[in-house]
């Protein structure tokens, strides 16, 4: 995780490094979501920030496809704002981790077994529903 926030920031100091007033603001975009995620997945790094085991806390309750909406919706906007190369390196490794997220979100796989049962218990319920109106009508 602390690989993503040093890639988002160092990527969104050079991006700042220019004259060209949207990649700037994708540069502050991209230091300030290093910040954030570094305020919500490390809060040990801002221990003499009183607020930092608050905002940990709160993103701590957060399910996991609510964590993975945030980062990749975090990691999109400075690509939107300016499509470089160094936006896109800096926010690949956010965006991945919102991807990872979303898939542990989503859970394991089921077998093709358990996958079967299931469907054969509905049609079975199915069945019963059909034969229980074929009934009522006569």
């Amino acid at each position: 995780m602390l690989l993503t926030l040093q890639a988002c920031a160092i990527s969104g100091l050079f991006n700042c490094i220019t004259i060209h007033p949207l990649n700037i603001a994708a540069g502050v975009w991209m230091v300030m979501n290093a910040s954030v995620l570094l305020l919500c997945e490390a809060p040990f790094c801002c221990q003499f920030m009183e607020f930092a085991n608050a905002v940990a806390a709160k993103a701590d309750r957060l399910r996991s496809w609510q964590k993975a909406v945030f980062y990749c919706g975090m990691a999109v906007v400075p690509i939107v704002i300016s499509l470089t190369l160094t936006t896109l390196l800096g926010n690949a490794i956010a965006f991945a981790t919102g991807v990872l997220y979303g898939l542990s979100a989503l859970g394991k796989k089921g077998d093709a077994i358990s996958y079967a049962r299931i469907q054969q218990q509905r049609q079975q319920v199915d069945e019963e529903k059909l034969t229980d109106t074929l009934e009522g009508e006569l």
